[in-house]
């Protein structure tokens, strides 16, 4: 059979969080080229600043059917159960895909130049596996449609984390300073042409002050529809005081949330304590069971540190009984948390923890794609040159009305919410750390995986290293457990798109 004979693909698409497809029109395996793709298209809520909107490609010219295409250079490739094949273009608009035999006999044709002389190899030119012949897609970096706040509602917490990096008071913010707050992020949101706000109320623990957040969520509405821009919002919560009031006001606003949890039992308890120092793990499982039966799906954030290292299956385990979207954070430097040699772990340890929770994973792999949110500052779901939006589209707001660059520098702040544009002033700062480009590092510039770790935390690198423009301290950690991520979800992708007999 010629390639040119090749029966028409069957391409199935998945995004994060929707409903997978369990049919298809013919069966697998024979001689039909099927190609199945994970192509996130929406962002996922992490507690960190969000990306910015990455970069798009050149366009491509049209598949005029006698130019010559060939397979894109450097193409990760990754052999899968019953022959098929997981590939991997960084610069690609779709983060995985997986081929079935034919398939990947269509695309190992392309190893030489020829026309796009099938359906197929229009599809997997439309997928970025292939290029025109002698041509190199460039990168075109976007311009953020979305600023993100950080609103720091208060910052008192009713616990105190061993790797937090806040020194707790009592202060908290009040309706004036948060109005004023709304306000100015509006203002810097229309100054620079954004087309969505996403505000975070955190602290502390923003459950302390709820009212306000209540009158804030309601300011920020009304702004919102006047201005006609899109408004997200999450509640940033240690899950301890979730009472049904909040949980059914956040279920009728649509407001995410966020549920910050590290183990089951002594694990958890070992760094999220109370300030008398009793745990708070029987509280935390309880509420995110009591969240979902009030028809609330948190998402969880699991830190990881050298006392649960060896411990995050089990957590990632609850999340996945739960069908709950989970992220794995390493734990960063910081003045305020108790000493790095007692929360740092080794990259051997945090590689072989984050293993056996990918174990768990395999075992039991969900419907929802979790490529977007699964491993640290990673995000699978857009090519992006920069980790966060500090210094680009984000603002730390404290319960002061000072603005700040980054959460974890909340106190070395930049300006204040009664200027015109604080977003400006953040972007104009020279001082302390800066948030590069990925290709404006070293070690990062050849590397495969940097449009996606984007050079990790640069907050973190300039505290361990002093530098702004060289890899993230977790590199090696980020190199070996890459590879295992993109598996999971060629494997996810199988289980549930592969058409079954």
């Amino acid at each position: 059979m010629s390639i040119s004979d090749a029966r028409v693909p069957i391409i199935l698409w998945s995004s994060p969080g929707e409903q997978a497809e369990q049919d298809c029109a013919c069966a697998e395996g024979g001689f039909t080229p099927t190609i199945y793709a994970s192509r996130p298209e929406r962002r996922i809520e992490t507690d960190c600043a969000c990306p910015d909107d990455g970069f798009t490609l050149s366009p491509l010219p049209g598949f005029d059917a006698h130019s010559c295409w060939q397979q894109v250079p450097e193409l990760y490739q990754e052999s899968l159960p019953d022959n098929h094949l997981l590939l991997f273009n960084p610069f690609g608009p779709a983060s995985v895909v997986v081929l079935n035999e034919p398939a990947r006999a269509i695309i190992d044709s392309f190893a030489q130049p020829h026309p796009l002389d099938s359906d197929t190899s229009r599809q997997l030119a439309a997928l970025g596996l292939i290029q025109p012949y002698g041509t190199t897609p460039m990168p075109i970096c976007l311009k953020p449609r979305m600023l993100t706040a950080w609103l720091h509602v208060t910052n008192a917490c009713n616990l105190r984390c061993t790797y937090c990096y806040l020194a707790k008071t009592d202060e908290a913010m009040d309706e004036i300073t948060g109005r004023a707050a709304i306000d100015a992020v509006f203002r810097s949101a229309i100054r620079h042409g954004f087309r969505a706000i996403k505000l975070k109320y955190a602290g502390g623990e923003p459950t302390l002050n709820f009212g306000l957040v209540r009158i804030l969520h309601d300011h920020a509405s009304r702004l919102a529809e006047c201005e006609n821009l899109e408004l997200h919002e999450v509640v940033l919560s240690n899950g301890v005081a979730l009472s049904n009031s909040i949980l059914d006001f956040i279920r009728d606003t649509g407001i995410r949330l966020m549920i910050s949890i590290d183990g089951l039992g002594a694990v958890h308890d070992a760094q999220r304590v109370f300030p008398n120092g009793r745990g708070s793990s029987h509280l935390v499982v309880r509420n995110v069971d009591q969240a979902l039966a009030r028809g609330v799906k948190p998402y969880l954030s699991i830190t990881v540190t050298k006392h649960n290292a060896d411990d995050i299956a089990e957590i990632v385990a609850f999340a996945l009984e739960r069908d709950l979207l989970f992220n794995l954070n390493f734990y960063r430097e910081n003045g305020h948390a108790a000493t790095h040699e007692n929360l740092a772990a080794e990259d051997a340890r945090l590689i072989a923890g984050a293993q056996a929770a990918f174990k768990i994973i395999e075992e039991r792999l969900p419907q929802q794609s979790l490529i977007a949110t699964l491993l640290d500052r990673a995000n699978f779901s857009t090519p992006h040159d920069r980790p966060c939006g500090a210094g680009h589209n984000y603002l730390v707001i404290d319960q002061n009305g000072r603005v700040a660059r980054c959460q974890m520098e909340i106190k070395r702040t930049v300006t204040d919410i009664t200027v015109k544009d604080p977003l400006g002033v953040i972007r104009t700062n020279q001082i302390g750390f800066h948030n590069l480009p990925v290709d404006e590092k070293d070690g990062c510039r050849e590397c495969v995986w940097r449009y996606w770790c984007a050079g990790g935390c640069p907050l973190l690198t300039y505290r361990v290293t002093g530098r702004n423009d060289v890899k993230s301290p977790y590199c090696n950690v980020y190199q070996a457990l890459y590879p295992e991520v993109l598996r999971l979800e060629g494997l996810r992708l199988l289980k549930w798109k592969v058409p079954r007999t």
